[in-house]
């Protein structure tokens, strides 16, 4: 074993050697080797240029000893707040909404327990790429076999869809309120692949402007969201009770789901390989544990920072919908406000409600609040689908460039994910219609909940490793807590998954529809189950010799694996099994 682990890192640098230098070329070419941490020094094949998200920040030096700087945590700010947009996109929203019209403010507890438990996620995805100076795609690349490796690119690459389809539709339901309907859905639909060509144009002007730009964005939902609590003017003592008394006594299963879909909407997976990624922008010494523990500290107060102000955008939009539309009957609403936009009263009973969308939430307020209302509502998810529609072209980029080490140009990577999404929501939105193109979003917040395990994973995997982070390991209090925290996740996931599965199969019209929709999911979800088990193992067979032992193997038991599945080794010319090994021969 020990003969294995020094000829691993001796191929190590051999592999990853090169200088450090602090020029903008390390981007480009990757980082040196230096000290007690390898960073990569392969070019993705097709990479002709850096972009502005592969400049670096200098951090200024202090000759005094500080304890907390106001000059460096400005510095590293940027990485966190376009992390944060990920948790303010339209499926975020529209969950908030619907949240507070199923349960009023009972659910607020959740809400900002589901952002506590993204934040020690994030901060793990962040130190891996601080510490390794590698993300986390370029990690999977490196230390999974191809074929888990490819299937788990097509899982986080599904996820970035999904992800896209859900902007392409808030954006084009903002285009259609301010427009009062007259630019239909369709036509929103297709300015999205303008507007998103168009935003583009700002990586010519430098990576700080760019993260200024997205801070504005998200202004701008604090701005008008804030605007909706301070005219809905919710009661604070509800609010304040809703935050700190974890239960909903008085929940029905419609609040129960929405409890579920809280976690599934707010914790993103294609998020953990961004935020990885972008904090490698800032110009961090590697050689230097000091500077390492500087760059994990100062990332972490701004990650905690803007996630306390995406939190607290969304608290801004449940506690309207909980204060204004919560046990408010239908009739009601169209009645005493004059709200025909929404329906005619007479084909509702006396208890009946609305299902919420973002559409709806904005005809609502607009006829309980005014036109202002509706049209400063608008110009929210306007602002929530453009900066959300940007970093999740980024995350597919830095995607790209790790699974499969090809880079492309930013608009054809545009091109390619936002035709994808693009292509069914077109359909939807001129084949039926406003209410099957928002519930189109319920689907894309099961299938984010569906995909969250190939990123928590991997992050868990990378996290523990003590070949990757070295003394900056996650310890073992912080492993078991991380643990706890993805089952809690997971098993919620899988509850909110079968629960919308089981009510779509009580809708379908015919047997054979029926039996069609059985066998398609039981097949996605053997290869589902299979890579998870697999992520697990891989996890468990970095920590657990003993249970090579207890199974009477002789070799590591990604070899058990490889050989049941006929899978090879990593084409990057290392085999699992020495850098299992390599791990574990760094923690003797």
């Amino acid at each position: 074993m020990a003969s294995a682990r020094n000829h691993h890192e001796e191929r190590s640098l051999l592999k990853n050697s090169g200088n450090s230098s602090d020029s903008s070329s390390d981007m480009e070419e990757g980082f040196a080797t230096s000290g007690s941490v390898q960073q990569p020094a392969t070019r993705p094949r097709g990479r002709r240029a850096a972009n502005n998200l592969e400049q670096k920040i200098t951090i200024p030096e202090d000759d005094r000893e500080q304890v907390f700087s106001f000059r460096k945590l400005w510095a590293f700010t940027g990485p966190g707040f376009l992390m944060s947009i990920a948790y303010l996109d339209p499926g975020n929203i529209e969950s908030d909404m619907q949240s507070g019209g199923a349960a009023g403010f009972h659910l607020l507890w959740l809400l900002f327990t589901a952002t506590c438990m993204g934040l020690l996620l994030q901060r793990l995805a962040a130190r891996l790429g601080v510490t390794s100076g590698q993300h986390l795609a370029e990690l999977c690349r490196q230390q999974y076999p191809r074929v888990p490796r490819i299937v788990l690119w097509l899982m986080i690459e599904l996820a970035i869809v999904g992800s896209d389809m859900q902007e392409v539709i808030g954006t084009a339901i903002a285009y259609s309120l301010l427009s009062n309907g007259k630019i239909p859905l369709y036509a929103g639909v297709l300015i999205t692949i303008a507007d998103t060509f168009l935003f583009l144009f700002l990586d010519n002007y430098g990576l700080r402007k760019l993260e200024v730009f997205f801070c504005t964005l998200i202004t701008i939902m604090a701005v008008t969201f804030g605007y909706e609590y301070i005219v809905a003017a919710p009661n604070q003592a509800e609010v304040m009770k809703g935050m700190v008394i974890p239960w909903c006594s008085h929940c029905d299963s419609a609040a129960i789901q929405q409890a579920v879909g809280i976690i599934g909407a707010v914790i993103m997976p294609h998020n953990f390989y961004l935020h990885s990624a972008l904090v490698r922008s800032r110009d961090v010494d590697r050689s230097s544990a000091k500077k390492v523990k500087e760059a994990n500290f100062y990332f972490f107060i701004e990650s905690a920072i803007a996630l306390l102000v995406s939190f607290v955008i969304n608290l801004f939009v449940v506690c309207v919908f909980a204060e204004t539309f919560f046990n408010v009957p239908a009739m009601t609403i169209i009645e005493e406000y004059n709200c025909t936009a929404l329906g005619n009263a007479s084909s509702f009973s006396n208890t009946s409600s609305f299902d919420l969308d973002l559409r709806k939430g904005g005809i609502f307020l607009g006829c309980r609040f005014g036109d202002v209302a509706k049209y400063i509502w608008a110009v929210g998810i306007l602002a929530a689908g453009q900066s959300s529609t940007m970093t999740g072209t980024y995350a597919g980029q830095f995607a790209m460039e790790g699974f499969l080490n090809i880079s492309w140009s930013r608009w054809k990577r545009v091109l390619l994910t936002r035709s994808i999404a693009i292509a069914p929501t077109l359909f939807v939105a001129v084949s039926t219609g406003i209410d099957d193109l928002t519930g189109l979003n319920d689907w894309l917040n099961v299938l984010q909940s569906i995909l969250l395990p190939f990123a928590v994973l991997p992050v868990l995997h990378f996290a523990s490793s003590k070949a990757v982070m070295r003394e900056f390991r996650a310890g073992l209090p912080m492993q078991i807590a991380m643990w706890m925290m993805a089952i809690l996740v997971m098993g919620i996931n899988v509850y909110f998954t079968f629960s919308f599965l089981h009510g779509l199969y009580g809708t379908l019209p015919s047997t054979g529809a029926r039996v069609g929709v059985i066998m398609g999911v039981g097949i996605f979800f053997a290869i589902y189950t299979g890579l998870v088990v697999y992520l697990v193992l891989s996890i468990i067979s970095l920590k657990s010799p003993r249970l090579q032992d207890r199974l009477g193997q002789t070799t590591d038991m990604y070899e058990v694996l490889h050989g049941f599945l006929g899978l090879s080794d990593s084409e990057d010319g290392e085999s699992a099994t020495e850098l299992v090994q390599s791990d574990r021969g760094s923690d003797d």
